[in-house]
């Protein structure tokens, strides 16, 4: 590991940090420190770019977020980087405009769909080259990447079927899941889809389930034992203090370390 201790401490301020093992167990700093040689896949997951979006600094705040992101992978080099929904606001021609500056992270990265990205199933596919729903793999571990709105801007259901088929397709493996819109009314802005919860239960391969859409929420909800994150934002008109982004850290044991980034302090930290 090439960051040092030292430096470490220095730049990166942990707040709180968990073992999720029968419920939350703290973590020291020294601690979070020491997992770092254990890391077999780190990501990070961003999300609400608003890009476009009218009396706002839009074009500033996804050039910090890419710095921000290229920044962190030269200390802790990423594997990937979602951009979980809301990429856009609302008209379509942005899609074009956005996707030159994510072209410049220094790290793969996916796309989902948010209500904001009021785009044809086409253009996406023509922008993205993936469909609305789909699959990627990093190292051994499964991201599905799935639309929880259309081209209306509605607050929907993922695909169930096609959701289940690959949760049986990749029964053996770690699956990571990325959803833009709450699934569980636990917030304002989610739904109550209690056919998903049913299905994601099932599963306990599922290790966590990332949401965006809700601005202010940068911490973690349960449904079951499957943690369900949420990462503030990287742009748009409201939200958290601060435009953030969660990383997420698998180690050599199957433990997972994620915490926020503030943009450049670490805070809210859990492992489960």
């Amino acid at each position: 590991m090439s960051i040092s201790r030292r430096k470490f401490l220095k730049g990166f301020t942990l707040t709180s940090a968990y073992l999720l093992a029968g419920g939350y167990q703290s973590l020291s700093a020294a601690e979070v420190l020491d997992n770092q040689k254990k890391v077999v896949l780190r990501f990070a997951v961003g999300s609400d770019s608003h890009y476009g979006q009218h009396d706002t600094a839009f074009d500033q705040y996804i050039t910090e977020f890419i710095s921000h992101i290229n920044n962190f992978h030269q200390e802790l080099p990423l594997d990937a980087c979602v951009i979980n929904g809301d990429l856009i606001h609302d008209k379509p021609e942005l899609m074009l405009q956005l996707k030159p500056h994510l072209e410049k992270l220094a790290v793969p990265f996916c796309v989902t769909q948010g209500n904001h990205d009021r785009v044809p199933a086409t253009h996406w596919q023509q922008t993205w080259n993936v469909p609305l729903n789909y699959e990627r793999t990093f190292g051994k571990q499964i991201f599905l990447m799935m639309t929880t709105s259309n081209e209306k801007g509605e607050y929907l259901s993922p695909d169930l079927k096609w959701l289940e088929k690959k949760l049986k397709q990749h029964s053996k493996k770690n699956i990571f899941l990325f959803l833009h819109i709450g699934q569980q009314k636990w917030t304002p802005n989610s739904i109550d889809n209690p056919a998903y919860a049913d299905l994601i239960q099932k599963y306990p391969n599922v290790r966590a389930v990332f949401h965006g859409h809700d601005h202010d929420q940068d911490g973690e909800k349960m449904l079951g034992n499957i943690p369900h994150l949420y990462d503030s934002h990287i742009g748009g008109s409201w939200g958290t203090t601060y435009k953030g982004y969660r990383i997420v850290e698998l180690l050599n044991d199957n433990s997972v370390v994620t915490y926020m980034m503030n943009p450049v302090e670490r805070v809210n930290e859990a492992t489960f």
